[in-house]
């Protein structure tokens, strides 16, 4: 059954409200983090540090994140892949940013990065600029996916890695509807009300289950132009990573 065959599945935010969430990430900014690990228990650390755990494998100087937020996956790179000298950070939301340099100064690590606003569809970094790519839990709020992606190979150099980290759907049929029935009603009623804005995690639920996942995500990213591409699925598919190198 696709998503649009099943009523109870919410209807995709469009490209006009995409576009929008920056304005809505600035608002839930200050208790972002604090959500983040309350609602996934704690789990969305251990998903960043398996993506750091994956790149640990090549070398990597030069490392990008987009979508970067208040910094937590730049920082858990920094912090467990050896040889990265270098990271940018980029992301759309200005308070998310300012939130990000402060953990970073907090950490020692502010002389190491650099923290840039910028649209992941027209990304202000040059051509085969980058050693290593990622994004976590941000390309399904690009309003061009696809675009995106293609931007990410033209920053990276050849042989670069990217590492997209999103949400999917549990695939095992007893695990999936009490996730569903916790994502649906619970998680959004739960992050409304510690974080003042209701329609901030309404949006999250729609855009995770709208987005593609799994083997769909993982030939999205192969056709944008990344060899060797693997999807990993985490905590019984409720989060995945995909894992390319930049073809040529």
């Amino acid at each position: 059954m696709t998503h649009a065959e099943n009523p109870e599945t919410p209807d995709a935010p469009g490209a006009a409200a995409k576009a929008a969430s920056p304005a809505l990430f600035d608002r839930i900014a200050r208790r972002y983090d604090l959500l983040n690990h309350l609602l996934s228990c704690g789990t969305d650390v251990l998903w960043r540090r398996r993506v750091a755990r994956e790149l640990a494998a090549v070398p990597h100087e030069v490392v990008l994140d987009l979508a970067c937020g208040t910094g937590d996956q730049i920082i858990t790179i920094l912090e467990r892949v050896p040889g990265v000298r270098r990271g940018v950070g980029i992301d759309m939301a200005g308070e998310m940013l300012r939130l990000g340099r402060a953990k970073l100064e907090a950490r020692g690590l502010a002389d190491r990065v650099l923290l840039a606003r910028g649209d992941g569809q027209g990304m202000p970094l040059a051509d085969d600029s980058v050693d290593c790519a990622t994004i976590a839990f941000g390309i399904r709020n690009m309003p061009d996916p696809e675009r995106c992606l293609g931007e990410f190979r033209r920053v990276l150099r050849p042989g670069g890695t990217l590492a997209v980290l999103e949400f999917s759907l549990p695939t095992n049929r007893f695990l999936r509807p009490l996730y569903l029935a916790y994502f649906r009603r619970i998680l959004p009623r739960l992050g409304g009300v510690i974080s003042g804005d209701a329609g901030a995690y309404r949006y999250l639920n729609r855009t995770v289950e709208a987005f593609p996942r799994g083997e769909d995500f993982r030939r999205r990213v192969a056709v944008a132009g990344f060899a060797d591409v693997r999807a990993i699925p985490l905590s019984g598919a409720i989060a995945t990573i995909y894992i390319g190198v930049k073809d040529g």
